[in-house]
């Protein structure tokens, strides 16, 4: 099992709030189409939870 997670952005981020943004940027995500690999973790997957209507995520 991989511990890595591909995390791509897939919505605009036009219209969230503060912290959703601040969120996008925490997890490394820049623009629409942008896919970076995270650590699967506790702390990510809260992240990864509250933006989780704009980005996908696949197993590494």
């Amino acid at each position: 099992m991989s511990d890595t997670l591909k995390v791509t952005q897939f919505k605009s981020k036009v219209g969230s709030d503060k912290s959703q943004l601040d969120t996008l940027r925490s997890i490394g995500l820049r623009k629409i189409g942008h896919t970076v690999e995270v650590k699967d973790s506790p702390q990510m997957q809260g992240m990864l939870h509250k933006v989780r209507h704009l980005i996908e995520v696949e197993q590494a």
